[in-house]
């Protein structure tokens, strides 16, 4: 009769077991189900059905760090960028660290004028992705946003190195160069150098 008792709840507790996995598995399948319905509205340009998806994936799945990745991208072009940086970081926090999440990261910062943000994960992807000429790029105008356009122009000689047909590297660094002869222009202005003045408003006509 023990023996009868202990198979039978040994039974149980497998029972138990397949249940339990058996539930999970759903739950993991619904939510992946979910997170393609939201790729194939993202991808046709439904951007707030696509967030209504991913937001359903994560409410299964709480750690489902591509729906958090796609719905930042989601968040993103419908130009809501706190949104977007909150779920690139929880992507991040579950170990999506590629160069692309820090690039996209970084131009949620961008948007939102935080340029040192920018620098920090554009600096970052570079550090992946050595060869990333748009990183490179992408932190040159947030150098160029903070007056640095030393490092601007560097960073845009480096992305041009990497991509030379890189039209808006070559664009970015002319701003670069017009931006910092004319901070010298002035100085010089101002210190009386009239060549310097005519300089200075020719490059404004």
């Amino acid at each position: 009769m023990e023996s009868i008792m202990k198979k039978s709840a040994i039974i149980i507790l497998m029972l138990s077991v397949i249940v339990i996995f058996s539930s999970r598995s759903a739950e993991c399948a619904s939510a992946q189900s979910y997170f393609e319905k939201g790729n194939t509205c993202y991808n046709d340009g439904e951007y707030d059905n696509a967030i209504k998806d991913y937001t359903e994936a994560i409410s299964i799945n709480a750690d489902f760090a591509d729906a958090y990745y796609n719905r930042g991208q989601a968040y993103y072009k419908k130009e809501k960028y706190d949104d977007a940086i909150r779920d690139y970081t929880r992507a991040i926090e579950l170990n999506i660290r590629t160069a692309e999440i820090y690039n996209f990261r970084s131009l949620a910062y961008y948007k939102r004028g935080m340029y040192k943000n920018t620098i920090d994960d554009e600096t970052t992807a570079i550090s992946i992705k050595p060869d990333f000429g748009v990183a490179y790029h992408n932190r040159g105008i947030a150098y160029a946003k903070r007056g640095q356009y030393d490092e601007a122009i560097q960073d845009y000689n480096k992305a041009i190195s990497l991509v030379p047909n890189y039209s808006d590297a070559y664009f970015s660094r002319g701003v670069a160069y017009f931006r910092k002869a004319s901070e010298d222009f002035k100085k010089s202005c101002d210190r009386g150098n009239k060549f310097a003045c005519e300089n200075l408003k020719q490059l404004h006509e």
